[in-house]
């Protein structure tokens, strides 16, 4: 950091991070009415971004490349699994409409990912070539990561709230038949 250069200028991106943790918070800390026919809708979204992106500037095609690619794969589908179980699921008993609550502590992991991207961004800039790494690839992995992390949240967010709307309808059964007595 140059002499001149105040802390808060080497930290200034931690600035808008906060504030967007405190709008997802207040933003999560109510239930948002859940549609499980079209959890799969944003994931394709991503899947296809994902693709274009790593078409229209593709890693070199190494080793290195590709066990980064794929640790950043399964890394992200362990966190997304994780922020999935943590997301709160809730079924109004007659109606059966579906709510879902992000959990605070599936916040974390997001912002725990931006940081770490800053922080690995930061030291790769420096260290790349003594550290042998494709940085194209590194990057590309960290896009690949929290696109397996959002697409397996949603994934494990739907296996649950079909297996609880299930369950529910199955409870309430079908409508008794009319009594011959009266």
């Amino acid at each position: 950091m140059p002499p001149d250069a105040s802390p808060l200028s080497h930290y200034g991106f931690l600035i808008p991070i906060a504030v967007a943790a405190v709008i997802i918070l207040l933003r999560n800390s109510r239930p948002r009415r859940l549609k499980i026919e079209s959890l799969w809708l944003v994931p394709v979204i991503y899947l296809v971004f994902l693709a274009l992106a790593l078409y229209a500037a593709p890693p070199p095609l190494t080793l290195m490349s590709l066990a980064i690619l794929a640790g950043a794969l399964l890394i992200g589908a362990a966190i997304g699994w994780q922020r999935g179980r943590f997301t709160r699921i809730d079924i109004h008993p007659e109606t059966h409409d579906l709510t879902s609550r992000a959990s605070p502590i599936g916040l974390i992991f997001i912002f725990a990912i931006i940081l770490v991207r800053y922080a690995a961004r930061d030291f790769l800039a420096g260290n790349a070539s003594s550290l042998h790494l494709p940085v194209i690839a590194v990057a590309d992995g960290f896009v690949v990561l929290v696109v397996a992390m959002l697409s397996v949240q949603r994934l494990e967010v739907w296996m649950r709230a079909s297996k609880i709307l299930a369950e529910a309808r199955a409870a309430k059964g079908p409508p008794a038949p009319p009594s011959l007595v009266s």
